[in-house]
């Protein structure tokens, strides 16, 4: 690495020659390759960005000049020229480099990221906070395409050109989000991309002008100050001109050269500028440019061969979820399916090839989906939302106001509930239970292995009311397969019976819970297990039955503890008079660090081992 190993800082980047920085963005692509093949990650969003994120710090001056990464899984490459290049090792490992920009990371990270489609209101913010103390730096958002269909990016959009503040958003357009990219925005950028007819005639003026020596720099000048009437003629509908948003491009976003003259000369403009660059997802690793969205975000792979390396090979919950989706579809029209731009990681991509007239992508747009979804329910269907618990937040709202106002038969499948892992803080599902379980009319279930959640899904399409059920990522469980109680309405389920100690589990706590259950047994107490099933509403005839008849009562849940389960269950013990002694188990009210699901379960001692010991622990001192 002849360069790469002397960039400690965005200072060493700016004493290379701009001749010098191809060989360096070579290098950054053989770099984050080798170290994503060793530890998995973000690869091609990254592989599309490294001239872009070299020309950005080569002509800013951060952590002065703050640069806001949309979602942020693009940021390796800044990661690296800000000083972090040795610990990509461990990279989204336990106590590591995050895959994400954090604020606690480092300075250079001006602002924490995970989810689409808020870089321009944050940048927004700090421009505008810059001016209100009167200080005097460059605010830069970089945003994909892909993000440009969150609802966020407009509110903000309206805003920066009413602001007139100085700023720049870069628009990184690779036709592409996680999977290809949908719907009108789309379309937009499209014609932006191909509007050659501008960038050429444009160009061939000004050739041809240079020509008169007398004449020819006035008329340039002319067309300078009036160049809008040739812009509009050419390229109407301008969108981000008419919001008061100056726009340059579109640009190659690989050629450094021209990067850096331009930034250079943006950095001159005293009003918010956009510039749009095209760059190609996976640039430079041919599998991650043949299958971009495969190689998005991977596990451990083979360099040579683009192979996975680290594929379990056991079907997942989202894959059990498409299966059974897909064959109740064939008995049932009324059922549609529904992605924000998530088709493959939620099952639904199946779903859509063998439905195609009743699935819907809607993009980034988790609100919208809900509130589309909540149409598509007062017309008598019945629609499945897939999304991943952390990016149903996004929708609180439009689920309590379209959906279960009006009692409206939507069903909310949660994928990737409780402790997701390596994508850390920002991704982790395990506020799920508590915000949905709070809202009136919304029935909450969880599946304790792969079988109830098929069960669940027959359930839910019967129930003609708001339903959501959560299961984790990763391989559907086959706990307690032997156990199948008929699903009923608001009722738990009892796995074993028992005397002294109850065991309450939610969902997938089931394998934690049957560690608790044999080392018990082992100890010679016969505890009873009851897999919840509903956590909203909460089975009252269990609840009185396990206070009035057990000593002890521990519950367990992959969600944080305030507003979850344990709460909801002590709360009704307590308004029903109760002795027993309730114990809470679940995750800290705080936000998880990553690590894989089961480094973080061992560390909050949240495994079968871990909670055999806090019970035992309590169960011993007070006897």
């Amino acid at each position: 690495m002849t360069y790469l190993n002397k960039i400690n800082s965005p200072e060493d980047l700016k004493k290379l020659e701009i001749k010098k920085l191809d060989k360096l963005a070579d290098e950054i692509r053989e770099f984050l390759i080798n170290s994503v093949s060793k530890t998995g990650g973000h690869l091609a969003s990254n592989l599309g960005v490294v001239e872009l994120t070299i020309a950005l710090h080569y002509c800013f001056c951060c952590p002065r000049d703050k640069i806001v990464w949309d979602v942020g899984h693009q940021a390796y490459t800044h990661k690296i020229l800000t000083g972090r290049r040795n610990e990509f090792e461990n990279l989204r490992k336990l106590d590591g480099l995050s895959g994400f920009p954090q604020i606690k990371e480092s300075p250079y990270d001006s602002f924490t990221t995970g989810h689409s489609s808020t870089s321009i209101s944050a940048a927004l913010g700090i421009a505008m906070g810059r001016d209100i103390r009167g200080e005097s730096y460059n605010v830069v958002a970089v945003i994909g395409d892909g993000a440009m269909t969150g609802g966020l990016v407009y509110e903000a959009m309206n805003n920066v050109g009413r602001s007139n503040a100085k700023m720049l958003i870069v628009l990184n357009d690779n036709q592409m989000s996680i999977s290809e990219n949908v719907g009108a925005v789309s379309r937009y950028l499209n014609e932006l991309r191909t509007a050659e007819k501008y960038i050429d005639a444009k160009s061939d003026i000004k050739r041809t002008l240079d020509k008169f020596p007398v004449v020819g720099a006035p008329l340039i000048n002319f067309i300078g100050k009036t160049k809008e009437g040739l812009k509009y003629s050419l390229m109407p509908n301008i969108m981000f001109e008419q919001l008061g948003i100056k726009y340059i491009g579109p640009v190659d976003g690989h050629d450094i050269k021209k990067l850096v003259h331009i930034l250079n000369k943006i950095k001159r403009i005293n009003e918010p500028v956009l510039l749009h660059v095209i760059t190609k997802k996976g640039k430079g690793y041919e599998p991650a440019e043949v299958q971009p969205s495969k190689f998005h975000g991977v596990g451990r792979f083979d360099v040579n061969t683009g192979n996975m390396l680290s594929s379990s090979g056991s079907t997942t919950y989202s894959e059990v979820f498409s299966k059974k989706l897909i064959s109740v579809a064939k008995e049932d029209k009324r059922i549609c399916g529904i992605t924000a731009a998530m088709p493959s990681g939620t099952g639904m991509e199946a779903f859509g090839k063998e439905f195609p007239d009743r699935m819907f992508d809607v993009g980034i747009a988790e609100g919208h989906a809900v509130t589309f979804a909540a149409g598509l329910a007062k017309c008598g269907m019945i629609p499945f939302f897939a999304v991943y618990s952390t990016f149903l937040q996004r929708s609180y709202d439009q689920i309590i106001h379209d959906v279960c106002i009006q009692k409206l038969p939507v069903i909310f499948a949660i994928d990737r509930a409780g402790i997701v892992g390596d994508d850390g803080c920002t991704h982790q599902g395990i506020y799920d239970l508590t915000f949905m379980s709070s809202i009136p009319g919304m029935t909450v279930m969880a599946p304790k292995n792969r079988y109830e959640l098929e069960a669940m899904i027959d359930f839910a399409v019967k129930l003609n009311r708001p339903v959501s059920i959560r299961y984790p990522r990763g391989a559907a469980s086959e706990v307690f397969k032997a156990v199948n109680e008929p699903i009923e309405y608001g009722r738990a389920e009892t796995v074993y019976k028992g005397e002294r100690i109850a065991l309450l589990s939610v969902g997938a706590m089931a394998d934690s819970a049957a560690g608790v259950y044999e080392r018990l047994l082992n100890d010679g107490y016969t505890p009873e297990l009851i897999n919840v099933r509903f956590v909203s509403p909460i089975d009252e005839q269990m609840t009185e039955r396990v206070i009035s008849s057990f000593e002890y009562v521990f519950t367990f849940e992959d969600n944080i503890h305030s507003g979850g389960f344990g709460c909801l269950f002590a709360q009704k013990a307590a308004e029903k008079g109760c002795n027993a002694k309730i114990k809470n188990f679940a995750f800290p009210d705080a936000y998880i660090d990553q690590g894989t699901r089961t480094q973080l379960f061992e560390r909050y001692g949240m495994d079968g081992e871990g909670l055999y010991k806090k019970i035992r622990d309590i169960i011993t001192n007070e006897s």
